[in-house]
């Protein structure tokens, strides 16, 4: 057998799934014979505005934690309407998701998918002090946010 390799990553300590009822027609996907065709609704950046920072508080507030506990964040470049509206709900300033804003401007909105790029791009070039937690965020078809609480 050969050697095994410390994680280089952060610990996930919880994650949490929220489905916002009655929000299929926000975000998601037609499936028909001609394949799969994407829903996307104008309301995202509300939807995320009205719910995002009371589901990061609940999830942080089961963990004993606070949104000035968190020392990285690592979002979904949703659009520049959606990060601005993550940006708001969250109560920090584009540096705090600069990587976030660089991915969105050089890759693009590769669905929820997009976030593992910003970890990636986080883990190489801006890893956070060990010991420090970090949030991974991600929206969901249906419309759901996915969250990830990290320990570096």
């Amino acid at each position: 057998m050969g050697e095994r390799r410390a994680a280089s990553g952060p610990a996930i300590v919880a994650t949490r799934s929220v489905f916002y009822p009655d929000s299929e027609r926000v975000m998601g996907w037609d499936i028909s014979e001609q394949g799969f065709g994407i829903v996307l609704s104008a309301e995202v950046p509300e939807v995320v505005r009205d719910h995002l920072r009371q589901d990061v508080d609940t999830f942080l507030a089961d963990q004993g934690l606070h949104r000035r506990d968190i020392a990285s964040w690592v979002c979904h470049p949703g659009g520049p309407k959606v990060l601005e509206a993550m940006q708001e709900a969250l109560e920090v300033d584009a540096e705090a998701l600069a990587l976030t804003w660089r991915s969105l401007r050089e890759v693009g909105n590769l669905s929820s998918t997009s976030v593992l790029l910003v970890l990636k791009e986080t883990l190489e070039e801006a890893r956070p002090r060990p010991g420090s937690w970090g949030m991974l965020l991600a929206l969901g078809p249906g419309f759901c946010s996915e969250l990830v609480l990290l320990r570096w």
